[in-house]
């Protein structure tokens, strides 16, 4: 998120509503850990989905979810999927757990 915290493209308050998703995320993970993808992919696709409807949100502020954000918010995934036991995540598998995504 840090990069697109950074960026003026994006509106802070917009960037802080992913930050929660994924955070949201993360403690959902942490109450039952995933042994594998399919089961990370039960956390990740609501999470990917929320974010998802926040494209009006960021049309409203002149902005969108594009390349810049896509791949900060791919990497935040894949991050969290490392962090979370799945350490040789390949690119493969990330675009598996991030699937439902529109941006």
């Amino acid at each position: 998120m840090a990069d697109m915290y950074q960026d003026d493209y994006y509106p802070n308050h917009l960037v802080a509503k992913i930050e929660q998703i994924l955070l949201t995320m993360c403690e959902q993970i942490e109450t039952n850990p995933p042994t594998t993808i399919e089961a990370f992919c039960a956390y990740s696709y609501p999470a990917v989905e929320a974010i998802n409807e926040l494209e009006d949100e960021f049309d409203e502020h002149d902005s969108e979810l594009e390349t810049v954000a896509r791949e900060c918010m791919g990497g935040d995934f894949a991050t969290i999927a490392r962090a979370y036991g799945f350490e040789n995540l390949t690119g493969d598998e990330l675009e598996h757990i991030i699937a439902p995504r529109e941006w």
